[in-house]
């Protein structure tokens, strides 16, 4: 009989190895970062006491859910196993939410309509795009446009941003994702104004810059070029919307090639979000 309960933290390192394995190259600080987010989000599925699958079912205040991390061990696939694990996710995730908030997800292609079985739809598609950063890339100078510390910038302002990239608010998930280890976070202020901010993090193998927010093309390459110098050796990556032409444009403009993608796809009403700044979404694991 397959037990479906909640995760412990020793067992989400497991997951984040699996998720590594399989290619997801998760971030070095991605397990404790998720953990503080929201524990109750992490969901088992052990067979008679062998953990074989999991998934995160993440609940930013009963607002807005997002389902990812949904891995089922090889050898396991294939037996019904993972569709009863997903199934039992999204409606233990329904009774997490107020009544009528959405929940989103990032699923790979292949399983595209598996999800929309279960009651998702297709919103685009997030692309995940790769460069390597040999030599420090240059920047164009805008006049009243600078690039400061996110550290700098008064973390309600963080906070507000944001939201309007993001279906709810999630202060808790950002207090952490900023300040995290390994990493570097920028804003862009435009005339005293935050017209934007990103991250970029170290990962099992070069850096992820995500999110990647700004209110324009020039204030998203200005973050864009800093927070590539800073990866500067190795590869670095995005996670391009492509319903957004001024991302696809940016990864154009910096030569990046096309190495993975997933399908964002919502139970519910799409959220209104400010899609055209959103240059690169922040994980595929929690949204």
């Amino acid at each position: 009989m397959l037990n479906i309960r909640h995760m412990t933290r020793p067992e989400l390192d497991q997951l984040v190895g699996w998720a590594a394995r399989e290619g997801w190259n998760p971030g070095l600080h991605d397990a404790e970062l998720f953990w503080a987010t929201d524990p109750d989000a992490f969901i088992a599925a052990d067979l008679r006491g062998e953990l074989i699958g999991g998934g995160a079912i993440t609940s930013y205040h009963g607002d807005f859910g997002f389902m990812g991390f949904f891995i089922v061990r090889p050898e396991f696939r294939g037996q019904g196993l993972g569709n009863m694990l997903w199934h039992a996710r999204r409606d233990r995730l329904l009774a997490r939410l107020h009544p009528g908030a959405s929940i989103g997800m990032d699923g790979v292609f292949a399983m595209q309509d598996y999800y929309a079985k279960g009651g998702f739809v297709f919103s685009h598609r997030n692309m995940r795009f790769r460069a390597e950063i040999s030599e420090p890339l240059v920047t164009v100078e805008v006049d009243g446009q600078d690039i400061v510390p996110l550290a700098s910038v008064p973390f309600d302002q963080v906070v507000d941003y944001d939201r309007s990239c993001f279906p709810a608010a999630r202060a808790t998930f950002l207090s952490g994702w900023v300040s995290q280890p390994d990493a570097l976070a920028l804003g862009c202020r435009h005339n005293g104004q935050l017209s934007g901010y990103g991250v970029a993090r170290l990962c099992r193998h070069g850096y992820k810059i995500g999110p990647l927010f700004a209110d324009d093309a020039l204030a998203a390459n200005a973050l864009f070029v800093q927070l590539a110098n800073f990866a500067q050796g190795g590869p670095v990556f995005l996670d391009a919307p492509e319903n957004n032409p001024a991302a696809m444009a940016l990864v154009q403009q910096h030569a990046m090639v096309e190495v993975f993608g997933c399908a964002r796809m919502y139970l519910g009403p799409a959220p209104a979000i400010a899609h055209e700044r959103i240059f690169g979404v922040t994980t595929f694991e929690l949204g």
